[in-house]
């Protein structure tokens, strides 16, 4: 069975598929459902495939493209007056990236590079499609810990990570709070429970190391 895994993943895939599209255009081909399951199956073979021949960035590029083309899909059949699948696109272009780049996609550097590119893309989208709320400072907060991480990774500092991270977070509550309701100072609340981090970390962490 291990042999034909292959060879069984392209076939079942395959009769699946049109299964699917028979099933669909007999009883409701007024609606393209069958496309959903479809987009599972294709990734089926590839994923048996590139996991058994150990192909890994080949399955990265592969993956990455058939979710691109299946976004693009769904975004022109049922919401074509939106292009909402470019809010999509670039992170997963990011995966092949990664992956063609090994060793190196560790480095803070790449990190940096990533990061600032990434909070640019979503910039540029938040000005051009809705520029009325600056919703591009929610990835930009998920894509900053992309090189703090690697930062204190690399120096192994984890009562610094706490802190800074801490300050990255209490800013973001900040300015969501001004953005979204600067009515309402709720700020304070998330704030106050991120404060008990890098305290945790001083008082039983790091003092500890320091006392002994």
């Amino acid at each position: 069975m291990k042999k034909n895994a292959i060879s069984f993943a392209v076939a079942g895939s395959i009769m699946s598929m049109i299964f699917f599209f028979t099933v669909n255009y007999l009883t409701s081909h007024a609606y393209l459902w069958f496309m959903y399951p479809t987009f599972a199956l294709m990734l089926w073979p590839i994923s048996v495939y590139c996991v058994k021949k150990g192909k890994h960035k080949l399955l990265s590029v592969l993956c990455s493209t058939v979710i691109i083309i299946y976004l693009i899909a769904e975004n022109i059949i049922n919401s074509p007056n939106h292009p909402w699948v470019l809010y999509a696109i670039y992170p997963l272009l990011w995966w092949p990236i990664l992956t063609m780049l090994g060793k190196k996609a560790k480095t803070m550097e790449i990190a940096s590079l990533g990061s600032l590119s990434v909070i640019a893309y979503y910039l540029l989208l938040n000005i051009i499609f809705s520029a009325e709320y600056l919703w591009f400072i929610y990835p930009t907060f998920a894509v900053l810990w992309w090189p703090l991480s690697v930062h204190h990774m690399r120096k192994n500092a984890s009562f610094e990570f706490s802190v800074h991270a801490s300050i990255l977070i209490i800013i973001f509550f900040i300015i969501v709070n001004i953005i979204s309701s600067p009515h309402t100072i709720w700020a304070v609340y998330p704030i106050f429970c991120v404060l008990w981090w890098p305290l945790s970390m001083y008082y039983f962490v790091y003092k500890r190391k320091i006392d002994y």
